[in-house]
């Protein structure tokens, strides 16, 4: 098992003798390992909706849709490292309801999974166009299926249309560029990734599709699909334009998988509702993306989907687990994501939703290489890095400690 055992843990005496973790993915697998690595002896179960073992999603828009990777390089961990956990491991059977009262998570075969602890870590889901589902041609990019599904329909060099200009859209555009395909991407934002680069970055990235041959439409949403028996052939604005199309691709945002907590006790709004230890109530914690916990400076609820929170946090929740709601430690981090499109590889450091201020402190944009600098009220809430890896790095600590914003502008 990687790592070593945190310093200061320790498991008490009165520490739970059934844990339950239902949702089998970075953080689900994150908190089972991290429960074993703090020498937890007791029952472990591990639930989860799909039939794989634990995989890496991030490689879904990019490796595994060019088709440079296997399905079988997106697992985590090998089968003979999950068997070394002892895990009760229930994949394929999704939990559907949860009773806080008898302490057992309800699973859609029927069976009961009995707990002392409870770890929700049940991810998200793909947003969907209304009216989509069923239409061929007509494709989500979440799990495993999708991807492969995708994957198949490039293969054809289609016409696609990409609704949504965030990560997964503008990463699936680059691909399908890649492969031959014509590529429209559309967005309701004046720039692609424009709610997380802001307009300035955004448009850098918008020139650089362009130049490889996408059709970029921005500002506007799509009112809905066409089909002509029961397969997709295009798409129509909400401002009367259409676009034909083979096959659409819908990066829209996701929606957590919370449903299932309905009438369980467990706050629930846009994710699981925490306190900064991850702690929901009712002997439940949550981790990932479905983890809604007070925002640092604003105490705002706070879900952030990305891969390297989802590790974190499933770590800091298998720790706060084991000492117990009195005695846990409020989970703290610098959010971080990439993503790579073309020849450009993109990391921030932060969040950037929010920014009133942007400032490239390294590198330029003409260049294509630089590191900006986000501010709100006068202090660092982000930096973001293109083609400079190392170069951002430094920036880590500001972002950390909010410090002041300085003095150089875009350029």
């Amino acid at each position: 098992m990687p790592g070593g055992r945190h310093p200061g843990a320790t498991v008490r005496r009165d520490a739970p003798s059934r844990i339950a973790v239902v949702g089998a993915s970075a953080a689900g697998l994150s908190v089972v390992e991290g429960l074993r690595r703090e020498g937890y002896t007791g029952r472990l179960a591990l639930i989860g909706e799909e039939t794989h073992l634990p995989y890496d999603r991030p490689p879904l828009s990019k490796q595994l849709l060019s088709g440079t990777w296997d399905a079988d390089r997106l697992l985590l961990r090998a089968s003979d490292a999950i068997e070394a956990l002892d895990l009760d491991l229930r994949l394929g059977t999704p939990a559907v309801s949860l009773d806080t009262g008898a302490a057992e998570v309800v699973l859609s075969d029927g069976s009961r999974v009995p707990y002392d602890a409870l770890v929700v870590a049940t991810g998200t889901r793909a947003r969907r166009l209304r009216g989509t589902e069923g239409v061929s041609g007509v494709h989500v990019l979440r799990t495993l299926e999708d991807a492969l599904a995708l994957r198949e329909e490039l293969a054809t060099e289609p016409h696609l249309v990409v609704v949504g200009g965030g990560f997964i859209g503008a990463e699936a555009a680059a691909v399908a560029r890649g492969l031959g395909c014509e590529v429209t991407l559309v967005t309701d934002t004046a720039q692609p990734m424009g709610d997380a680069l802001g307009d300035d970055l955004g448009s850098l990235l918008r020139a650089v599709h362009v130049e490889h041959g996408v059709r970029v439409v921005t500002g506007v949403l799509v009112d809905q699909v066409l089909t002509a028996g029961g397969r997709a052939t295009g798409i129509r604005l909400a401002d009367g334009r259409t676009v034909a199309a083979d096959a659409v691709l819908v990066g829209i945002g996701a929606q957590p998988n919370v449903e299932w907590l309905a009438d369980s006790g467990v706050p629930v709004a846009a994710g699981v509702l925490c306190d900064a230890t991850l702690y929901a109530g009712h002997g439940v914690w949550a981790a990932g993306d479905v983890a809604a916990w007070p925002h640092p400076l604003t105490g705002e609820p706070t879900r952030v989907e990305h891969r390297t929170n989802a590790a974190e946090q499933g770590l800091a929740v298998a720790r706060n687990v084991l000492a117990g709601p009195e005695h846990a430690t409020p989970f703290e981090t610098v959010p971080y994501v990439w993503t790579d499109q073309y020849d450009l590889k993109i990391q921030i450091y932060g969040r950037t939703r929010g920014a009133d201020e942007i400032r490239v402190v390294e590198g330029g944009i003409a260049e294509r290489r630089l590191v900006a600098l986000y501010g709100r009220n006068g202090r660092v809430c982000a930096a973001v890095g293109v083609n400079m890896m190392r170069a951002l790095r430094g920036y880590r600590a500001q972002v950390a400690d909010a410090a002041p914003l300085g003095a150089r502008s875009v350029a």
